[in-house]
């Protein structure tokens, strides 16, 4: 995998909306953070542009993206938001000058089309990491902020977790990679479905019915994604819903319910993904996870 060059002061960020509606509001906070950081910013116009659910029509939102993956004068590219709307263009995308000058890209969610499309196609490392809405407070010292800012600057990271007594013990290398599990089950088959062998995996999700990350979870085992990778990092699972008849057991259960016959570590409630304290991680990137009975470590190596 490909790690972009790393941003300096005066390197330039653009915040681009492939996906859902943004406020342009929420894009000038993160401006101002991001302007607090030494970077220079530019805020595209697909930001607060609305096409119905959209920031703009299929042919609009990817005219906009497709530049700024062309312009050499753009050190990385962050999503205002996800939502949906890059399964649409994703196939559209031309990545041939990406590839020779490959530039960050940053966000979740719906993003997770895009890590997992340049990942596969190109080999290029991205950041899953917090977008437009994460600054919104201008508290620029949050550390999951900060540990943004460190990343994109070059600098290795360290995460330290809490127990959760499902937590599977064990230790594992491997390449990072995964996002949210609804995208991720969505791409199974596709041209954009993540390679996992030998990988270790993170999921999120948000918004769910619980019945639904089952089969979610489901489809990807029936793909092949658990069989082998090294490792699985289960990070925030937040606003869930349940039928009228409950569905009998909570998210942790039912994922350990799927990799009962593996034998490489689990852990759950990893602070990234939809999420007030949304750390960022460098999907493509080697990492080791070390997880024992009171503490979880991932380490960028």
């Amino acid at each position: 995998m490909t790690l972009p060059p790393f941003l300096q002061p005066g390197s330039t960020i653009a915040i681009t909306c492939p996906s859902g509606f943004l406020m342009r509001s929420h894009a000038e906070m993160a401006r101002e953070t991001l302007t607090d950081w030494q970077f220079n910013v530019e805020i595209g116009e697909s930001v607060g542009h609305e096409w119905h659910y959209f920031s703009g029509d299929d042919d609009f939102r990817r005219n906009e993206l497709q530049s700024l993956l062309d312009r050499p004068d753009v050190a990385a590219i962050m999503a205002g938001r996800g939502g949906y709307g890059l399964s649409r263009i994703i196939d559209q995308l031309d990545f041939s000058t990406f590839k020779k000058h490959p530039k960050w890209i940053i966000g979740f969610s719906d993003i997770t089309v895009l890590h997992s499309h340049i990942h596969t196609q190109c080999g290029i490392t991205s950041i899953h990491g917090p977008m437009c809405h994460a600054f919104m407070e201008r508290d620029t010292h949050l550390p999951h902020l900060e540990m943004l800012k460190n990343m994109l600057s070059g600098e290795p990271s360290h995460y330290i977790a809490k127990r959760h007594e499902l937590n599977r013990c064990g230790y594992a290398t491997g390449i990072l990679t995964g996002g949210n599990l609804a995208i991720l089950a969505h791409l199974c088959g596709s041209v954009s479905q993540p390679d996992t062998k030998g990988k270790i995996l993170f999921i999120e999700d948000v918004g769910e019915y619980i019945y639904a990350l089952d089969r979610m979870m489901l489809s990807l085992k029936r793909a092949g994604m658990l069989d082998n990778i090294a490792g699985l990092i289960c990070g925030g699972f937040t606003e869930l819903k349940d039928t009228d008849r409950p569905f009998g057991m909570g998210v942790p259960e039912l994922i350990m319910e799927k990799v009962a016959e593996y034998d490489y570590p689990v852990c759950f409630d990893f602070s990234a993904g939809h999420i007030r304290d949304n750390y960022p991680l460098m999907l493509g990137r080697k990492h080791s996870l070390t997880i024992q009975e009171d503490l979880v470590q991932l380490r960028s190596l």
